[in-house]
């Protein structure tokens, strides 16, 4: 489903691919849209380009555990949880390991 919002963004992104905000506005929107595997690449695209403090990588650590890739969600997620400490939010750091958790929980019901 595209949303006017969706439309907009991507409209930006044809104009100039490497606007890494305009990433991140549709990575968001899509993430709304629960259409996961389009913004785990949107996601992936804007943290190639631009030095995100934690929220880009528990974003993407959310959209991988939405369609299985649960190892790839921690990585997400340790690497999310080093941009965080970086740049000063403790907050979120531990937010992101108690998301790490609840992923680690997840895992081992889809293995029994």
């Amino acid at each position: 489903m595209t949303t006017p919002r969706i439309a907009a963004f991507q409209a930006m992104i044809a104009k100039n691919p490497d606007n890494a905000l305009a990433r991140f506005g549709l990575a968001t929107e899509l993430l709304k849209a629960e259409q996961w595997a389009e913004a785990i690449v949107e996601l992936e695209a804007y943290l190639a380009r631009l030095e995100d403090e934690g929220n880009g990588w528990l974003k993407l650590a959310d959209a991988l555990a939405h369609v299985g890739r649960i190892d790839d969600a921690h990585a997400a997620i340790a690497r999310g949880i080093v941009a965080a400490n970086k740049h000063g939010h403790a907050g979120m750091a531990e937010e992101m390991a108690e998301r790490m958790a609840e992923y680690e929980r997840v895992g081992q019901n889809t293995t029994e």
